[in-house]
């Protein structure tokens, strides 16, 4: 990007026995490039490898990116988790970061979870804009970089606008009444839906003004909004326990697909709170999971080397 040249041609050039295109007094270099490479995680909990098919996979076509998947592929747990490189180049190293900072709030992936909005939230910490880095930037503000990020008032807006042209899409049979969305008798239309997000309920106003937000709305009724390289989830109904799952019930569930590699304990065996219980390998990363009390094993449902899913039911333990 920053000398027009591009090195793995010469690379084959060379390897074919043909001499090198220039010399190094040829090569000018012309402003600033930096690259982010968006990975297959979720820095929310623990940078975890996310895997599955890509049914939306959109990059912004302002910078370059390079990129060995599409939409309608697949991210497998048998590889390095990196699906993408976004490159920009600008002339001074401010502008390639503030251009880089608003590609990567403009990806939008779906429903494989990216880093992203993590990469976005580095690329505009004064301290990196200011090269004042080193190996503890992450460490020093990892609580403000993998922070669970909330939907802006504009993400809501859209979230709103979403579900009330779904009601009028779903309606059981047709009506002028149905096409009327937030009709009322001299008084002026209802704009504010009640939704679901993170299992709570929002309510939301599809009459807020504000920059338009990408939506996408999936078969299983989700309502998918693409803001700050993140994709927050609506729902129109209380998700059910199945949505939010069992925190406290006893059952170990796989928090990515992977192949366990370790398992500490069998059925009968006595355990403590954070005791290590097994561990899964995905993606060149190694998670262990832990006892969330005091307890028993009561059942042990994968074998040593198997491979499992994310949210498969692991272990099965009881409270002392």
């Amino acid at each position: 990007m920053v000398t027009g040249l591009d090195l793995v041609e010469w690379q084959l050039r060379v390897a074919a026995g043909e001499p090198l295109p220039c010399t190094q007094k040829e090569i000018r270099l012309t402003g600033h490039a930096v690259e982010a490479r968006l990975y297959a995680e979720s820095p929310s909990n623990g940078f975890l490898p996310s895997t599955g098919l890509l049914e939306h996979f959109e990059l912004p076509p302002t910078v370059r990116a390079d990129t060995g998947v599409e939409a309608g592929g697949e991210v497998t747990p048998f590889y390095d988790p990196m699906i993408a490189k976004l490159i920009a180049h600008a002339e001074t190293r401010e502008l390639a970061l503030a251009e880089l900072a608003e590609a990567c709030d403009g990806v939008e992936v779906w429903p494989v979870k990216t880093n992203a909005g993590f990469l976005a939230r580095c690329l505009e910490q004064p301290d990196f804009i200011a090269g004042d880095l080193d190996t503890g930037f992450i460490e020093r503000n990892l609580a403000e970089l993998t922070a669970a990020p909330e939907p802006s008032p504009a993400a809501l807006s859209a979230a709103a606008e979403a579900a009330m042209v779904v009601d009028e899409t779903l309606a059981p049979d047709a009506s002028p009444w149905r096409d009327l969305a937030g009709f009322r008798l001299n008084a002026g239309p209802e704009t504010t839906v009640r939704l679901f997000f993170a299992g709570k309920p929002v309510i939301a106003d599809a009459a807020e003004t504000a920059a338009p937000r990408s939506v996408l709305l999936t078969d299983a009724d989700e309502i998918v909004v693409f803001e700050a390289g993140e994709a927050f989830v609506f729902l129109s109904h209380p998700p059910s326990a199945e949505d939010l799952g069992a925190a406290t019930d006893g059952q170990i569930r796989s928090p990515m697909p992977g192949k366990v590699t370790g398992l500490s304990v069998k059925a009968g065996d006595k355990v403590t709170k954070g005791q290590a219980l097994l561990t899964l390998e995905a993606m060149k990363m190694e998670h262990a999971l832990t006892a969330p009390f005091d307890g028993a094993v009561e059942t042990v449902a994968v074998t040593l080397g198997a491979q499992v899913s994310e949210g498969a039911t692991l272990i099965k333990l009881s409270a002392a």
